[in-house]
């Protein structure tokens, strides 16, 4: 039998409160493809809104290029972040509980905030960056409802993009005078992530396609494109007051109660991000 969005919705949000493991990814049906997963997302957002939660964003995923052909994709793809699911950090520190979380993951990544929607496509990271209102180095925490980590993007979308939490640091405020500055900081900088005190990779701002400000402008064209094929639910849109977490600096690292993570960031005016994970 194909998977019926609305179904899968519900056996994943039952998973998501619970912590259930899912037996088998709904990639396993061929016929369960981009604009399936997206009607999956769509549900789930939903029926979370029914019980109370409010989106407040966007995560990305595959934001590498050199990933898409071997995938098949054209773009990047994308999940909604909810008020509940999103959290600030205090002086640069953050407590974190992991809750029913499987096998988690912390990701570095930048942190935008919108103050006017992106409305065009084709911006280059200057014309992206006069729509941001702050930005600033977050820790995401994503979970795999599925066995082993092993997703293709159809499943990523369907699953909330695997999202269960965002920890936002120190926002900087972006002011239009240092856009033309802020546009090379943002392709060069360095994050060096740590854990317990000991390193444990270094990324750089590149490894979003190119620049976090480039990734931005690449959801947001992908948004509208999608909006304007007949058919596609849950397109989405950028809007002012959106939070865009930009996809992942580093490799996603498996992470577990008692840790403690910390981003540092080289090359850009952030403050450093400490997470203590319970």
């Amino acid at each position: 039998m194909p998977i019926d969005p609305p179904v899968l919705a519900q056996e994943l949000f039952e998973a998501y409160k619970t912590g259930a493991e899912i037996s088998e990814p709904p990639s396993r049906d061929a016929a369960f493809d981009l604009h399936a997963a997206y009607l999956t997302e769509s549900a789930l957002a939903a029926l979370r809104t029914a019980v109370g939660s409010r989106p407040v964003g966007w995560k990305v995923g595959y934001a590498n290029k050199a990933m898409w052909r071997v995938l098949k994709l054209d773009t990047l793809v994308w999940a909604h972040m909810y008020n509940e699911t999103v959290h600030y950090a205090a002086n640069g520190e953050a407590n974190y509980a992991l809750g029913a979380a499987r096998a988690p993951k912390v990701e570095p990544e930048i942190v935008f905030r919108l103050k006017t929607p992106i409305a065009s496509e084709g911006l280059d990271a200057a014309a992206a960056l006069a729509n941001v209102e702050w930005l600033a180095i977050g820790f995401e925490v994503i979970d795999c409802p599925f066995p082993n980590w092993q997703v293709k993007p159809t499943d990523f979308v369907a699953a909330f993009g695997l999202h269960v939490g965002l920890i936002v640091g120190e926002p900087m405020k972006v002011e239009a005078a240092a856009i033309p500055a802020l546009v090379e900081q943002l392709a060069a900088f360095k994050v060096k992530v740590s854990k317990n005190g000991e390193l444990v990779e270094e990324g750089a701002g590149k490894n979003s396609l190119r620049s976090p400000a480039l990734c931005l402008a690449e959801l947001g064209g992908a948004m509208l494109r999608a909006r304007a094929n007949a058919g596609v639910e849950n397109s989405g849109r950028l809007a002012a007051g959106d939070l865009i977490s930009s996809g992942t600096l580093t490799a996603g690292h498996l992470a577990q109660s008692g840790e403690t993570w910390r981003a540092d960031v080289e090359g850009l005016p952030l403050q450093a991000l400490t997470v203590h994970l319970s």
